[in-house]
């Protein structure tokens, strides 16, 4: 069996310090003095190895289902909310790209990768609770943001109101209709709604049918899309060849308005159809109301900063609520300059924020390696020392040795001349067995760990219980054992042995690193490539073109 790459270093360090002693110490006093110095110096080396782990921080895995303007600002104002509060966490940001499939597979990763929490925005309602149901039975608390998931297996809920938005929004549209009653005409209210399977879409849409309600002077139908400008295009432009025109669009969010307004300017219609929308951000809504291609948006709050102190809270026992909503505003022509200058200056500020922060995060690596190198100087001219000092010691006692050898060497020759003595020798002076040195029960457990690492490194979804089960012991015997012999925990230590073996494959094979992390056991290789990132300093591709 092969010994443990974490425990290695000390193996040898250990067995190093046992030979000075037993060539500095003689055969009565061997094992008492020994056994003292290594054990004294060992202590020594584990203590400031101990000094040197980095700081404890929580770990806050995000999964989002997709990307855009909205969906940065949030993630901006998370990572800049990171060292803003009493405990440091360290925030992991993983996107769908509105897959459903991927999203489920990064939330595995993620809960698999030692996450303290999880904050998920998810694609779909039903399909990901499953995925969430799996965090929760492995005891990490999980976070739904902006969207719900079926049922109620979550720790928590944060995010603006969705039916406050649509709502809003359709109080908006019904004032601007009955302007347009007034002179006789029933106007024509069209809603193009996102993907119905999410519930931003659903409870948007119901919100917006509500305030239709009891508006006998105007006409109000809707459309389902796909939360895409492509998707209302199609659908608003073909509204408005067949007929009849809509007066206003609402649209479930600003980037689908402006597929609704190329669909207006391309039919020349945009004096007649006035366009509606969700999100109010910088260079999106906002400027839109601004130049006068939408009538309204209303800015949905994204609060990442409150995410953050609600995942603390949760975390270190806190008193918190389990549904959190945050406030929106309307935006119409008349408040939008305000409100996109104080939004765009905000963004600006967090947006800076975290670069600095990430500069000070390399300042702290740069100085905690220094403090490293200087640790271990010490730590090897304290060997050094002590080697000496043994050197000194078994130098004296192979002097003594050596007398002692020529003082009996007649009585030794006497004695073997005689023929009844060389009888004697042969009987009762045999040479010692060869066998092996005993292993102490530390070393054989991590060569058994090891060996039970490596058979399942492959499987993404390995278990800590299934890992105990296999070397006979449970979950919390393992986590105690590996915690006291090498400072990490069982899934600390997996994840380095799995980053270790994708380095050697990275350097001795032509394997893609896309076939190297799923052979290691990552559920995916940009979460690897991530990992592995923060492991060596550099990322997977970067070691290969070297």
């Amino acid at each position: 069996m092969k010994t443990s790459p974490i425990l290695k270093p000390l193996t040898d360090a250990s067995a190093c310090l046992q030979a000075l002693v037993a060539q500095a110490t003689g055969r009565k006093r061997r094992g008492i003095c020994g056994a003292f110095i290594a054990t004294a110096v060992l202590s020594l080396l584990l203590t400031l190895l101990a000094s040197c782990s980095e700081k404890e921080v929580y770990r806050i895995g995000v999964s989002q289902c997709a990307e855009g303007r909205w969906r940065e600002k949030v993630n901006n104002e998370m990572l800049a909310a990171q060292h803003l509060y009493d405990k440091d966490v360290k925030v992991i940001i993983a996107s769908a790209h509105d897959d459903t499939d991927l999203q489920i597979r990064q939330i595995d990763s993620l809960a698999a990768s030692g996450i303290d929490l999880l904050v998920v925005a998810p694609n779909e309602e039903a399909p990901v609770s499953a995925a969430i149901e799996r965090v929760r039975q492995k005891g990490i608390p999980v976070i739904c943001f902006d969207r719900h998931v079926a049922g109620d297996n979550y720790t928590a809920f944060i995010g603006g109101s969705n039916w406050e938005a649509g709502h809003a929004v359709g109080v908006n549209a019904a004032d601007v209709a009955r302007g347009l009653a007034t002179r006789g005409y029933r106007p024509l209210i069209l809603e193009v709604t996102a993907l119905m399977s999410s519930s931003p879409a659903k409870e948007r849409h119901k919100g917006f049918a509500e305030a239709m309600e009891g508006h006998g002077e105007l006409d109000y139908i809707w459309r389902e899309s796909d939360w895409s400008s492509e998707g209302t295009y199609r659908i608003v432009k073909d509204q408005i060849d067949k007929g009849p025109l809509p007066d206003i669009v609402f649209c479930h969010n600003d980037g689908m308005a402006t597929g609704a307004y190329k669909a207006v300017v391309e039919t020349g219609t945009q004096d007649k159809v006035k366009i509606m929308g969700i999100d109010g951000m910088p260079d999106e809504g906002l400027d839109y109301v601004q130049f006068g291609h939408q009538l309204a948006s209303y800015v949905y709050p994204t609060g990442g900063s409150e995410i953050v102190r609600l995942a603390l809270d949760i975390l270190e026992g806190r008193p918190y609520k389990k549904m959190n909503h945050l406030e929106g505003i309307l935006v119409v022509r008349e408040n939008a300059w305000p409100i996109a200058t104080t939004t765009r200056e905000l963004m600006r500020q967090q947006k800076g924020l975290v670069t600095i922060q990430d500069k000070l995060e390399n300042s702290l690596v740069l100085y905690d390696t220094q403090r490293k190198v200087l640790i271990g100087s010490i730590v090897c001219i304290a060997v050094l020392v002590v080697a000496i000092i043994m050197i000194l010691l078994a130098w004296r006692q192979s002097r003594k040795n050596l007398r002692h050898r020529q003082s009996m060497n007649e009585e030794q020759t006497l004695f073997y001349t005689d023929a009844s003595n060389r009888r004697l020798h042969e009987i009762f002076v045999r040479p010692a067995d060869d066998t092996p040195a005993p292993k102490s029960q530390d070393m054989l457990f991590a060569e058994q760990l090891n060996d039970a690492i490596r058979k399942n490194m492959s499987n993404p979804n390995l278990k800590m219980d299934e890992l105990g089960e296999e070397i006979g012991l449970s979950r919390v015997q393992l986590y105690r054992k590996v915690k006291a012999i090498t400072g990490q925990t069982p899934v600390e230590l997996l994840r380095q042995m799995r980053l270790q073996q994708a380095y050697a494959l990275l350097t001795s094979t032509t394997k893609t690193v896309a076939e190297i992390a799923y052979e290691v056991g990552f559920g995916t290789p940009g979460y690897f490539s991530s990992c592995f990132k923060k492991q060596f300093g550099k990322y997977p591709t970067d070691l290969r073109a070297e």
